[in-house]
């Protein structure tokens, strides 16, 4: 007999391969294309989804319409293509604002939603405006899940990221799961709905911490002549080893793939590192929890933001301190005032920074020690104390 012939092309299309009616996957609707949402829309039509997509910027979706994606003008044209049982759409948005109005604003997805639809935000936003699109979402039947994720762009692009669930319903995160497993780990299901985003919380909260310490280690080793490549080896075998140092480093050229090897373009931006912060720091205060650490690096990535490095990746917090280099007073100076405008703010008093420097530079001229954090001391009231000898 004749030998079958197989395709000869190397390159991905769904298309390409059909399956039998009974194997055909359920549809899903992807919403928000930026540097997570694209490639997480990718896998999934990678794997046979039959994928509809939108944004805000139509142009963004170009690269998965070529593959064989269908693009909707509004969140209301995707849920109206591929919801009802079996059915999901994926969310990736940049606020709670935003969540909102995807789900329940006039063309909202809730507006032409069918029942039994999964409704999964990977968003990373407020805990609550996960609660409230959960109760929004059952009134018409829906089942809905926050699922914000861990992993970056490369965790994205590799389908290798971590989902951190809130689920009410065992059955929908098993529904939920098979799409999941095509855009990264196998899920972990954290608690009820908003359970996910507070895990998402702690998660990068602890990462602003451990990106700045890696920062500033690199920073200091190589100040000391020490090769970035060496003191890299060492770190990532040793006991100060972790994400931003071994697979996310901020080094320029001690990685391939990462923000730091392009300039730290395309990556997670400090702007949104910032928000992340203030959620998580809004967070604590609701229950009382102190973060002492975080409130100083939010100080920090926002005096990094105000230098030019808010579009960046948030490891380009590294090249804000070799920016710093020779003068370390400046941003212990910077970081005083800021603390001092809050303290101002949440008294209810007026700021006024060209005073406030002034202060600084007498209450550290008092003093033949170096101006640092610990030297320049503010009093409850936001005004200067000059160090003690």
């Amino acid at each position: 007999p004749r030998p079958r012939s197989h395709p000869t092309s190397r390159s991905f299309s769904p298309a390409a391969y059909p399956r039998p009616a009974s194997m055909v996957l359920p549809g899903v609707g992807f919403i928000g294309l930026g540097n997570m949402g694209l490639p997480m829309a990718r896998n999934l039509l990678k794997a046979g989804r039959r994928l509809v997509v939108h944004d805000l910027n139509p142009a963004v979706a170009a690269p998965l319409t070529a593959a064989g994606a269908t693009f909707a003008s509004s969140p209301a044209e995707v849920a109206s293509a591929v919801t009802g049982e079996g059915g999901a759409v994926f969310t990736m948005l940049h606020s709670g604002a935003a969540v909102r109005e995807v789900y329940t604003g006039a063309d909202g997805l809730l507006s032409a939603c069918k029942p039994q639809t999964l409704l999964v935000d990977c968003s990373t936003v407020e805990p609550a405006t996960a609660r409230e699109m959960s109760s929004a979402a059952a009134a018409h039947g829906c089942d809905f899940l926050d699922a914000p994720v861990s992993g970056g762009a490369p965790g994205a692009a590799s389908a290798s990221l971590t989902f951190m669930v809130g689920s009410d319903s065992d059955a929908a995160f098993a529904a939920a799961t098979p799409f999941f497993t095509q855009m990264g780990k196998p899920p972990v299901r954290c608690g009820s709905v908003g359970a996910g985003l507070a895990v998402k919380l702690a998660n990068n909260l602890a990462l602003s911490l451990q990106m700045l310490a890696t920062a500033e280690a690199f920073s200091l080793g190589k100040a000391q002549g020490v090769d970035p490549h060496v003191l890299a080896q060492v770190m990532n075998v040793s006991t100060a080893r972790c994400w931003s140092s071994d697979t996310y480093n901020p080094v320029p050229g001690i990685l391939e793939g990462v923000p730091a090897a392009r300039d730290y373009e395309g990556g997670f931006a400090t702007s949104l590192m910032l928000k992340d912060l203030r959620l998580a720091l809004d967070a604590a205060a609701a229950v009382g929890a102190p973060t002492p650490s975080a409130e100083h690096a939010r100080r920090l990535y926002r005096l990094s933001a105000e230098r030019g490095f808010a579009s960046r990746d948030f490891g380009s917090i590294y090249a804000f301190l070799e920016a710093a280099r020779g003068e370390p007073d400046s941003i212990s100076v910077a970081l005083a005032e800021a603390w001092a405008e809050e303290a101002a703010t949440a008294a209810g008093e007026s700021f006024d920074s060209g005073a406030f420097g002034e202060e600084v530079v007498a209450a550290v001229a008092e003093t033949t020690a170096p101006a640092t954090a610990t030297t320049v001391k503010i009093g409850q009231d936001g005004k200067v104390v000059a160090p003690s000898a």
